[in-house]
């Protein structure tokens, strides 16, 4: 998702197969939890490639065609992080903020190709890769201490995050775009 000329390919090799494509969800991410002193240069550039640059490569790819069929859904991932900050996850917050003022700009600048582009920004939610860092020192203290917070007192799962994608990506969402969703138990509420 972090080579350009393989994000091509891809897209490429799925308008081959399926002849176009109609939704394009980025969903890939990546992020490690520490205070932003601790982290150096390469886990920057890691975190942006992954959580901000992959998303640029996919809709520049993806756009033409929906702009030619004047039809499209693109949804992006973001986070709650992006909304608000997020105590260890500077670098990760600023990167997924970045993705839901992109899906804004995208949306008004897809909208009059009856393309729309939307954001789900999850809160804490249970993936191998969260579920692996309650075992880390510092991801390990922070995480159950925002659980706290989450009015409905409990994680996501990964579903709950479907349910919102799939919405967006749906014909009853064709009226809907440039909007970011939190799915967050309530964590955010603005």
């Amino acid at each position: 998702m972090t080579n350009k000329e393989q994000v091509n390919q891809m897209v490429a090799k799925v308008q081959e197969t399926f002849g176009k494509v109609d939704i394009l969800v980025n969903n890939a991410g990546w992020e490690k939890i520490e205070l932003f002193s601790r982290l150096d240069e390469a886990l920057w550039d890691k975190i942006i490639d992954l959580n901000y640059k992959q998303f640029l490569y996919t809709v520049k790819a993806v756009i033409p065609g929906m702009c030619e069929r004047q039809y499209g859904r693109i949804v992006n991932i973001g986070s709650d992080a992006g909304r608000g900050g997020s105590t260890g996850e500077a670098v990760y917050s600023g990167c997924k903020g970045g993705v839901i003022a992109f899906s804004k700009t995208m949306a008004r600048e897809l909208a009059r190709f009856q393309v729309t582009v939307n954001c789900v920004c999850p809160g804490l939610v249970h993936t191998p890769l969260t579920d692996s860092q309650l075992t880390e020192d510092f991801a390990g203290k922070v995480l159950p201490a925002v659980e706290k917070f989450i009015p409905l007192r409990r994680w996501g799962e990964p579903q709950d995050i479907a349910n919102a994608v799939v919405f967006f990506a749906s014909d009853e969402a064709s009226f809907i775009t440039g909007q970011t969703l939190s799915v967050s138990g309530g964590l955010t509420m603005f």
